[in-house]
């Protein structure tokens, strides 16, 4: 008897759709921080909810060496640089390809008279292409690649970050999900490397110093009134993380450590008062006693006591009872940035987002852009 092929015992049925999960993007990502004072490179591959680093160059460059002079890069700082970006280039060759990349230069660029040529230069010698941000930017990457060490249940924060030519200080709020935001930032316009510069001898002078406390807690009194910054931080209602060469040096020379040691330093959290004991440590060193220690050396002596200056105006203007010291920022915030903005694209399917597409015809609508961290 022939079977009717009409009906079948088991008729399909059809599967219903289930999204799949979105997939971390991978690949490797890298990250140029120029500075004023030294060229950072870092290359890593993301993990979940952050990321694990590949590879890291640093090098003191002082791209900034001079320019309180005359507002220009000098030939002999962009020769440095330009050797330090070349092997920024051979480094990111060995880890190709790389998926996503931003290189920033900061407060030496903004300032500079030639930045435009020494960018080209740059470009035509390397092949890397710089982006030269705003402070209000250079503030936020710092803040964004501190979010590790922030406390949730504290939902302000107060980064700071000692730059070469410039300081930002940036106020971060925390959402309920986890998300930083700037709520307001304030940038001083002058960092170590133009201190130092401004004051050239071997031992800065107890009047040279008080001067650059002085002006720098003229320029926080405004910032401070129209957050209520001081309020925060006594009632324990803003945490704050500080970010730069400075902070880790005072972080190591405050655990005694024979050598710099980035793990040991990294998250860790000291009060206000250790802090200005060790500054005090510092500046009883002298310049001899900072180039010989261990973990300042000569080519850092001149810049960790112009830091000081900063961080004591910072200790005394606010009511600062805890601090904790990170080993990391712009470059990490660069990298959170480029990972979080590419997974959220990969998430959508292409086809869905066609169809998606054709349904909302007619309408501005583009949904890859998300808010940031």
């Amino acid at each position: 008897m022939q079977k009717d092929k009409r009906f079948h015992p088991y008729p399909r049925v059809k599967a219903p759709f289930v999204r799949k999960k979105p997939q971390a993007v991978k690949g490797n990502y890298a990250a140029i921080d120029l500075g004023t004072n030294s060229c950072r490179l870092v290359i890593a591959t993301p993990m979940s909810g952050s990321f694990r680093v590949l590879e890291t160059f640093s090098k003191i460059t002082r791209l900034g060496e001079g320019i309180i002079k005359d507002n220009e890069l000098s030939k002999d700082a962009i020769k440095r640089t330009l050797t330090a970006l070349k092997v920024c280039r051979g480094v990111m060759n060995e880890y190709a390809p790389i998926v996503k990349q931003r290189f920033v230069a900061t407060a030496a660029c903004r300032r500079a008279k030639n930045c435009e040529e020494f960018v080209a230069l740059v470009q035509r010698e390397t092949g890397i292409r710089l982006e030269i941000i705003s402070s209000q930017e250079e503030s936020r990457l710092a803040a964004v690649g501190c979010t590790a060490l922030l406390n949730h249940d504290v939902k302000r924060a107060l980064v700071f970050d000692i730059g070469g030519g410039s300081s930002e200080i940036s106020l971060a709020g925390i959402t309920p999900t986890g998300k930083t935001y700037i709520e307001g930032f304030v940038s001083l316009p002058y960092g170590v490397v133009t201190v130092s510069e401004a004051f050239p001898h071997q031992e800065m002078t107890d009047l040279a110093y008080d001067s650059i406390v002085e002006r720098t807690q003229k320029i926080l009194s405004e910032f401070d009134a129209q957050y209520h910054i001081s309020e925060g931080i006594k009632n324990q209602k803003i945490q704050v993380v500080g970010t730069s060469g400075t902070v880790t040096v005072l972080g190591a020379v405050h655990l005694n450590l024979p050598r710099y040691n980035r793990s040991a330093v990294d998250g860790l959290s000291i009060s206000g008062a250790d802090l200005l004991k060790v500054i005090t440590k510092i500046k009883n060193m002298g310049d001899e006693g900072r180039s010989k220690h261990s973990c300042i050396g000569p080519s850092k002596a001149d810049l960790t006591i112009a830091g000081c200056a900063i961080i004591e105006a910072l200790l005394t203007f606010w009511p600062i009872s805890q601090i904790t010291i990170a080993d990391r920022g712009i470059r990490e915030g660069i990298l959170l940035d480029l990972m979080y903005h590419h997974h959220k694209r990969k998430c959508y399917h292409p086809w869905l987002r066609r169809k998606f597409v054709r349904r909302k015809k007619g309408r501005n609508y583009d949904n890859t852009k998300f808010g940031g961290h």
